[in-house]
């Protein structure tokens, strides 16, 4: 499922490269996956059997004409007419990726318990530029049930300091220390 979409989304970035329109089918792409994300039904309308693809494709135009670029709108045409629209979602997913790759940037996630002010995240991002090449995409989560500390995600690596894990280590050292009082 994902090789299908990971080619599909290498062709999209080769046309747009080719046709210096890279950035602008990027942000169609970006609007194409949030309102996958978003609206669950369309997704499992597109991946439905029984609708036609005519109808389907009806349906892509009339929510992206005039939002996507005509490149990207033909795109579209061209999935529905091999019968791979269940696959937008992940094409969507797999071209950003790409697209990152591309341009050598690198996506870091830091999950906190509460917003990072500015310094912080600036403080954030300027650690994780020393330690890669290229760009960095900082995408900050908040978790209230860290409690306090952080968990910083850079491709495959992560630190977590949150308090909610150094609690479940003392929990395990608890649960496996056999100590037994003696009682004499």
């Amino acid at each position: 499922m994902m090789i299908v979409a990971s080619r599909y989304a290498k062709s999209l970035i080769d046309l747009a490269v080719e046709t210096k329109q890279l950035e602008e089918v990027r942000n169609d792409m970006r609007l194409i996956a949030q309102v996958c994300k978003e609206n669950r039904e369309f997704v499992v309308l597109l991946e439905s059997p029984v609708v036609k693809t005519d109808k389907k494709m009806a349906i892509l135009k009339s929510i992206f004409e005039g939002k996507i670029s005509a490149t990207t709108l033909a795109f579209l045409d061209i999935i529905a007419k091999k019968r791979r629209e269940g696959f937008i979602d992940n094409i969507a997913y797999a071209f950003d990726e790409q697209y990152k790759a591309f341009k050598n940037i690198t996506s870091a996630v830091i999950t906190t318990a509460v917003k990072l002010d500015d310094a912080s995240k600036a403080q954030v991002l300027k650690i994780v530029k020393e330690s890669v090449n290229g760009e960095v995409d900082l995408v900050e989560k908040t978790d209230k049930s860290l409690i306090g500390g952080f968990i910083l995600t850079v491709n495959d690596k992560q630190i977590d300091t949150s308090i909610k894990r150094k609690l479940n280590d003392l929990k395990k050292n608890f649960s496996g220390n056999l100590y037994v009082p003696d009682l004499n």
